[in-house]
């Protein structure tokens, strides 16, 4: 459950060597991954759950996702052939013989990657806008509400038998 709202955010890391597999990953129920060079974007959904990982653990996360698909996808040789491509790319950046880039997006601010190579910044409104966050959020200016003081609530007669 998210109990506070930040700034907009965007952090991304190049991983280009193997102690980049260590950079502390922290993805909050309204973040958006994204993996450029493999077209890969984990969007946030109704059933998101947050958890704290590091680039590693957030690449085997995507590669067993990957690894599903591919199996789904055996009736179709082209869609097989690109998960393969896309599971051997994961695959060698594991086992540091290929880079990728991991951009974590938050409207909410409350997910980021750690480290010190990773650039973060915060994001436009407009940018902020058109990510997804998952879940019901009520943006309500307090200007614009209405208290109720329950000062009038009578108890209910015998029109309600």
């Amino acid at each position: 459950m998210i109990l506070a709202q930040k700034e907009p955010i965007r952090c991304e890391l190049k991983i280009e060597k193997e102690e980049d597999l260590n950079c502390r990953v922290i993805r909050s129920i309204s973040g958006t991954i994204r993996i450029p060079e493999l077209g890969i974007v984990v969007e946030p959904g109704n059933v998101s759950d947050s958890y704290v990982t590091n680039i590693e653990g957030l690449l085997y996360r995507v590669r067993d996702v990957v690894e599903a698909a591919i199996k789904w996808s055996q009736d179709d040789p082209e869609k097989e052939a690109a998960g393969k491509n896309i599971l051997e790319r994961l695959n060698d950046t594991l086992s540091g013989k290929a880079n990728l880039t991991v951009i974590m997006e938050d409207p909410l601010g409350n997910s980021t990657i750690i480290s010190e190579k990773a650039s973060c910044s915060n994001l436009t409104p407009e940018e902020a806008s058109a990510l997804k966050t998952g879940m019901i959020i009520l943006d309500a200016d307090s200007a614009d509400l209405k208290v109720d003081s329950s000062e009038n609530i009578q108890p209910l007669g015998n029109d309600y038998k």
